[in-house]
């Protein structure tokens, strides 16, 4: 969920600050972009350089930065989606409470209208003392989240609650806040996407064009909307940019058969958009096969149907397939998401111009099992993926 989220880190005056190298590695490894911002006090206890590496962002202390105009406060909570501020001292959380403003990081939460999450740290006494329990309220009454401190060994030696919540829990108190609400929250989701290669001899294969743009873009969109996405890539020269998204990378059409079988039981949502071999050579060299002055013949198998076994095992699982035709499109369509058992397919033509393999547009057309048919204008893959998974959502619900 933190992919491409625009975060403010604001780190304070407590022996906890070291931690945040860390915290901003997570949420940079997640794909978030990070700005941070340090009080005074804080970078006495991590360095602005540390951070600026590891944000790959400048770091912000002090109003007077060489780099800072005095009114850039008010720009970095325009571009924020999200405030942290971690650790929250005691004296950062009297601020935020009173509204006192000396400092950047005070300036900037003030001038913010997203969210912010704050993450308590101080000693044992300080942690249970009526006026920080007070301010906590006051923060909460304003519409700030707490993550909780969490018990441990205290800086001072003593045993008890007061700890800032380490970073990992901290990045999950994040991910859990951002999907509250998401129409695929709790939904977890398999997609195929890519070609399959089936293996000749040791150097060539037979294959096929598909990118998998279309099946990452769609695996991309579902995480978007909170679901929990397996994507079963075939080879493919293109990258997934969501790091929230499991890839199990497999190359023949019976590692991706095994792939969707074993990972299909409990799914709530599986999509087929991968272009999966039909025919593999019924023998395989295991050396190169040599050139020959009169001509070479294959003898070709099918290969495993990957879409029609789904189609029997389906229980409670929402199966969406792809139709790629060059002719015939919504006849041969129809019929695949009957004979298949699918809930939806995707028709698009090879023979559209600006659809099918290697482009990055496509032109599809929605047909459900209650016969609806949706038909939609050329479009760039990932809008079509969002289209994709609007459709299902209300499809679902």
């Amino acid at each position: 969920m933190l992919y491409n989220k625009k975060i403010i880190l604001g780190i304070t005056g407590g022996i906890a600050a070291y931690k945040c190298a860390h915290l901003v590695r997570l949420l940079i490894k997640q794909g978030a972009q990070v700005k941070v911002i340090l009080t005074p006090a804080a970078a006495e206890f991590i360095t602005p350089q540390t951070l600026s590496v590891l944000s790959k962002s400048e770091v912000i202390v002090d109003f007077f930065d060489a780099n800072f105009n005095w009114n850039n406060h008010v720009h970095l909570a325009e571009w924020a989606d999200l405030m942290v501020i971690a650790p929250l001292t005691a004296n950062t959380l009297a601020k935020m409470a009173t509204g006192l403003c000396d400092n950047v990081l005070m300036a900037t939460y003030l001038s913010s209208k997203s969210k912010c999450l704050v993450a308590p740290a101080m000693d044992l006494d300080m942690y249970q003392h009526p006026s920080v329990k007070h301010n906590l309220e006051i923060l909460q009454k304003n519409g700030n989240l707490i993550i909780p401190a969490e018990t441990g060994e205290l800086a001072s030696g003593l045993i008890g609650e007061g700890r800032m919540a380490e970073p990992e829990n901290i990045v999950t108190f994040i991910n859990d806040f951002l999907k509250r609400g998401l129409p695929l929250n709790g939904k977890t989701a398999l997609v195929n996407a890519g070609p399959t290669y089936e293996a000749i001899d040791p150097v060539r294969f037979i294959g096929n064009r598909s990118s998998g743009k279309m099946g990452m873009a769609i695996a991309e969109a579902l995480a978007a909307k909170g679901a929990e996405v397996i994507l079963v890539l075939g080879p493919s020269h293109e990258k997934i940019k969501n790091p929230s998204v499991k890839i199990i990378n497999v190359e023949s059409s019976d590692q991706m058969y095994e792939a969707m079988l074993s990972n299909y039981t409990g799914m709530d949502i599986v999509v087929c958009s991968a272009a999966v071999a039909d025919y593999k050579p019924a023998n395989v060299s295991d050396k190169k096969i040599k050139k020959q002055k009169e001509g070479l013949s294959l003898e070709l198998i099918k290969t495993k149907d990957i879409l029609t076994e789904l189609g029997k095992q389906k229980k409670k699982q929402c199966l969406v397939g792809f139709a790629l035709e060059t002719e015939n499109l919504l006849g041969y369509a129809k019929d695949k998401l009957k004979t298949k058992n699918l809930d939806i397919i995707i028709a698009n033509s090879a023979g559209e111009k600006g659809a099918g393999f290697t482009v990055d547009t496509n032109k599809i057309t929605i047909i459900d099992k209650h016969n609806k048919i949706s038909n939609f204008e050329l479009k760039s893959k990932q809008e079509v993926a969002d289209d994709i998974i609007a459709y299902l959502i209300d499809f679902i619900k």
